[in-house]
C-alpha cells in the first residue's frame, strides 16, 4: 500500500505540472497574441489621428512645431516617442527618449517609404523591446514623408512572466492539495474496504467465513465485487462439500451433490457432449418497462440437469418462449448461460403462435395430459393439432441435429410427453448419437392409451431410443404392455427391453427427486409456530393450526376432492373450527384451455362456499392464494405447516410431497399423500389415502393433528433419509450415467445393450 501510495503521489505531482506547464504555456501565447494586437491596433489609431497635423506642419515647413509634436507624445502609456523622416530616410523630427535609436531611420521606416503603405513590426533594438508603426505621410499624392510611432513592448514579455510564475505557486498548491485529498481517499476509500476484504477472505480460508462485507465497500469495485461474492460462494460450496463429504464417508453413507453428479456425468461422457431438449428453457429474457431482466423459471429438471451441462459444456436446446428471448441470442440462435458465469450453450428454437396452440396446448395437453392421467378428462385429438406436433418435434430435431454436427459422440436426453416423435427423428440422420427420454407424467395401460388415434406413431417415435426412462416401474410396464399391443416388435421382459427395426430399446424407473438443502449454518430461524403465526397474521386469519397445499391449478391435482375432505374434517370434528386454516397455494396454468378456465373458476367457488359455511370472526377454514409464487415464498408455508394435503388423482411422481419433506430440517410435520402418486412408492411414513375417499382423508387430517410429536419426527426422518438419498442429482446421474453405458450396436442388431455395471447406486 505504500509502494501504491508513493507511485500515485508522483504520479500526481507529474501529471498536474505538465497539465499547467500546458496550459499557461497556452494562456502565455493567447496573452501575447492579445497584447500585441491592442498594441498595434493603438497605434494604427495614433497614427491616423496625428498623420495630417505632421502632414500640415511638412507643407508649412514649419521645424519647429514639428519638433513640439512629436516631443508632446514623450510621457503616453508605453509611447517611447515619434519620428518624422523625409522621403530619403533623414530625420526631421525625433522625440529626445528615441533619439539615439532612432537616429536613423529603422528599416521598417524604409520599407514604408519605398512600399508607400503603412507597416508595422516588432523589434528589439539593444536591450529594448519595441513595436514600430511607420505610415507614409503626402501632400496632394506627392510622398513627403514617413511618420513612426515607437511603442515600448516590454510590458507584454512583463506580463508572460507574471503568468508564468503565478501557474507555478498555483500548480504548486494544487498538488500539496490533491495529495493530501487522494491520500485521505486512498486511506478512507481504497485501503479501508481492500483491507476488510482482506480480512473476510483470510476468514473465508480460515473457515470463519461469518464476517461479512458491507455493500459500500465494494460498491466502488463492482466487477472485483462480483469476482469476490463468486469466489466466496464457491468456496462456501467447495467445503461445505468437503464437509458433508467427510460426514458421510464417517457414517457410511453415500449421497449425490451437484458436485458428485458432474464428475460422474464427465467421467462417462469421456470425449463426448451431452444434449438436452425441453420445452422449457432454463434461462428466460422478459421486459419489464424499459430494461430487460432474465427469470429461471421454476423447476427441478434445471436443478438436475444444469451442473452436468456446466461441467461438459453441454448444450440445451428449448424453446424461446420469453418476449425478449430473440433480442438476446446470437445470428445463431444460441446464447451463453449463465448471463453472469457461462458454462454451456442455450439453443432457442421459434415457434409460431399456430405451432404453440397446435402442439403444446393442443396435442400435449388437451390430448396426452388427459390421455396419460386417468382423472376422467376426456382427452381431445384433433388433426391440426397432430400435424402441428409432428411439424414442432421436426423442427427441434433439425435443431438438435444442427447443433451436434460435428460432434463425434453425441449424448441426448430428450424431457417429456412434448417429444415423442424425436428420439427416432434423431437416431435416423445420427444413428451413432445415444437418445434417451424420460416421460415424466404416468404411461396409462394399453386400454386407456389406445384411445389416441396416433397411439403408433407415438410409441414408434419412443422406440427409436436407446433408452426410455418413466418414473416408477409400473408405467414401464404399462409402457411395454402398449408396445406389445399395437406394434410389431420383440420384448425381453426379464430385461424390460424392446427390439424393434433392428434397434434396441431399454426401458427403465428412474425416480425423481428433489435437492435437499443441508441444515443452515447460521442463526437459528424461528419456530414453526412463530413462523406459523405471522404468516396467518399477513393472510388476516386467527387459527392456531395450519395445513397447506401446493399445486398448480390442474384437474389431476385432487383440489377439489381436497377442499370436501376439509370441510367433511370440520363436519365430524367442530372442535377444530376457528382453530385449524388450510391455506391452498393454487398457481394459474394454461387458462385459455376451457377444462383449466372453468376448474379454476370451480375452485374458486368451493373455496367461497365452505367459508361461507364455516367462516367466523378473524376465522376461515380455507385460504386460497390463486397466483404463481416462487420457492422462496413457498418455502416458509411449509415449514409452519403442521400437514400438507397432496390428494393427486393421478401423478407421475408429485414432486410438491418431497419439496415439503426436504425443507422440515426441524422434523415436524405430517405428509397426507394420495396413493396414487409415484412419490406414494418412496414416501411409505406419509398417511396415505385415497383422495376419491373424502372420509379416509379427513381422518388422515384429524390423525396427522393428533399424532404424538414422536411419532411425527420419526415417520419424518425416515422420509428426509429417503428423500436426501435419492435426491434430483442421483436421480439424474443414473439417467445420464446409464445412458453413457449403452453400447451402440451394428445395424443388424443383437448382444447387450449395457455393459456390467451401467446402473447407478
Amino acid at each position: 500500500m505504500r509502494l501504491l501510495s508513493a507511485r500515485l503521489i508522483v504520479s500526481l505531482i507529474v501529471g498536474i505540472t505538465l497539465v499547467s506547464l500546458c496550459t499557461s504555456y497556452y494562456q502565455v501565447l493567447v496573452l501575447n497574441r492579445g497584447l500585441q494586437k491592442d498594441l498595434q491596433r493603438r497605434a494604427e489609431v495614433l497614427g491616423e489621428s496625428l498623420a495630417r497635423n505632421v502632414e500640415r506642419d511638412l507643407e508649412r515647413d514649419a521645424q519647429h512645431t514639428l519638433q513640439q509634436t512629436v516631443q508632446q507624445f514623450a510621457n503616453r502609456e508605453h509611447l517611447a516617442g515619434l519620428a518624422v523622416y523625409d522621403p530619403q530616410g533623414h530625420p526631421l523630427a525625433v522625440t529626445t527618449s528615441i533619439e539615439p535609436l532612432m537616429a536613423s531611420a529603422p528599416t521598417i521606416v524604409l520599407q514604408a517609404l519605398q512600399e508607400n503603405h503603412d507597416t508595422s513590426a516588432f523589434l528589439r533594438m539593444g536591450s529594448a523591446s519595441i513595436h514600430i508603426y511607420a505610415l507614409p505621410l503626402h501632400r496632394g499624392g506627392e510622398l513627403i514623408g514617413s511618420l513612426a510611432i515607437v511603442h515600448d513592448s516590454g510590458y507584454i514579455r512583463r506580463e508572460s512572466l507574471r503568468i508564468w510564475r503565478e501557474t507555478f505557486l498555483s500548480a504548486l498548491a494544487h498538488v500539496v492539495l490533491i495529495v493530501l485529498i487522494t491520500l485521505l481517499i486512498v486511506r478512507w476509500s481504497i485501503a479501508g474496504p481492500i483491507a476488510r476484504t482482506a480480512h473476510w477472505m483470510k476468514a473465508l480460508r480460515t473457515g470463519r467465513g461469518t464476517i461479512r462485507i458491507r455493500v459500500p465497500d465494494l460498491e466502488m469495485f463492482r466487477p472485483l465485487a462480483r469476482e469476490v461474492a463468486t469466489f466466496a460462494e464457491s468456496l462456501n460450496t467447495a467445503r461445505s462439500a468437503a464437509e458433508l463429504e467427510a460426514r458421510l464417508r464417517e457414517t457410511g453413507e453415500s449421497m449425490w451433490t451437484a458436485d458428485r453428479l458432474a464428475v460422474h456425468v464427465s467421467a462417462r461422457l469421456e470425449d463426448g457432449r451431452l444434449f438436452v431438449v425441453s420445452n422449457r428453457e432454463p434461462y428466460m429474457h422478459t421486459r419489464r418497462g424499459k430494461s430487460v431482466e432474465v427469470k429461471v423459471p421454476a423447476s427441478g429438471l434445471v436443478t438436475a440437469i444444469e451442473p452436468v451441462l456446466r461441467a461438459c459444456d453441454g448444450t440445451w436446446v428449448a424453446h424461446g418462449s420469453g418476449d425478449a428471448d430473440q433480442d438476446n441470442v446470437d445470428t445463431h440462435d444460441r446464447l451463453p448461460v449463465p448471463p453472469d458465469d457461462p458454462r454451456y450453450t442455450l439453443r432457442r428454437v421459434w415457434l409460431t403462435k399456430e405451432e404453440e396452440e397446435g402442439y403444446y396446448y393442443g396435442f400435449a395437453n388437451e390430448g396426452l395430459w388427459p390421455l396419460c392421467h386417468i382423472a376422467h378428462t376426456r382427452p381431445l385429438f384433433r388433426a391440426s393439432d397432430w400435424k402441428h406436433y409432428q411439424e414442432v418435434n421436426r423442427k427441434f430435431a433439425d435443431a438438435l441435429l444442427e447443433e451436434m454436427h460435428n460432434v463425434s459422440r453425441p449424448v441426448v436426453l430428450v424431457q417429456d410427453y412434448h417429444f415423442a416423435l424425436l428420439p427416432r427423428m434423431i437416431k435416423q440422420s445420427r444413428p451413432d448419437a445415444r437418445v434417451a427420454i424420460f416421460w415424466h407424467i404416468p404411461w396409462p395401460n394399453p386400454e386407456a392409451f389406445g384411445i389416441c388415434p396416433w397411439q403408433r406413431e407415438l410409441v414408434d417415435g419412443l422406440l427409436g431410443a436407446d433408452l426410455v426412462g418413466f418414473h416408477i416401474q409400473a408405467h414401464c410396464t404399462n409402457f411395454l404392455q402398449t408396445v406389445d399391443r399395437i406394434v410389431e416388435s420383440r420384448i425381453d421382459w426379464e430385461h424390460f427391453s424392446v427390439q424393434r427395426l433392428d434397434h434396441h430399446t431399454t426401458v427403465r424407473p428412474f425416480p425423481i427427486s428433489v435437492e435437499v438443502a443441508e441444515a443452515d449454518a447460521g442463526p437459528a430461524r424461528e419456530s414453526a409456530y412463530e413462523e406459523r403465526a405471522a404468516l396467518l397474521k399477513t393472510l388476516g386469519v386467527e387459527a392456531a393450526l395450519m395445513g397447506v397445499g401446493v399445486d398448480r391449478l390442474d384437474y389431476t391435482k385432487g383440489i377439489l376432492e381436497r377442499f370436501l375432505a376439509i370441510e367433511r374434517f370440520l363436519e365430524k370434528y367442530p372442535r377444530y373450527q376457528g382453530v385449524f386454516t388450510f391455506v391452498q397455494i393454487g398457481a394459474p396454468t394454461r387458462t385459455h384451455i376451457k377444462r383449466y378456465h372453468d376448474l379454476q373458476a370451480e375452485v374458486e367457488a368451493e373455496a367461497d362456499r365452505i367459508n361461507w359455511r364455516f367462516q367466523a370472526d378473524q376465522w376461515k377454514p380455507i385460504v386460497l392464494l390463486n397466483r404463481q409464487h416462487s420457492h422462496e415464498e413457498i418455502a416458509p408455508y411449509y415449514r409452519a405447516a403442521d400437514l400438507c394435503l397432496v390428494t393427486s388423482l393421478h401423478d407421475g411422481m408429485n414432486l410438491v410431497a418431497k419439496e415439503f419433506v426436504a425443507t422440515r430440517q426441524d422434523e415436524r410435520g405430517v405428509l397426507i399423500l394420495s396413493c396414487f402418486t409415484g412419490a406414494a412408492r418412496e414416501l411409505r411414513d406419509a398417511l396415505q389415502v385415497n383422495p376419491y375417499d373424502i372420509d379416509q382423508t379427513a381422518e388422515a387430517i384429524r390423525a396427522a393433528l393428533e399424532m404424538q410429536p414422536e411419532e411425527k419426527q420419526m415417520r419424518m426422518q425416515r422420509m428426509r433419509k429417503q428423500v436426501r438419498e435419492h435426491n434430483v442429482y442421483r436421480w439424474a446421474g443414473s439417467l445420464i450415467g446409464e445412458l453413457c453405458e449403452v453400447r451402440l450396436d451394428a445395424a443388424e442388431g443383437g448382444g447387450d445393450k449395457f455393459r456390467a455395471g451401467a446402473s447407478v447406486r
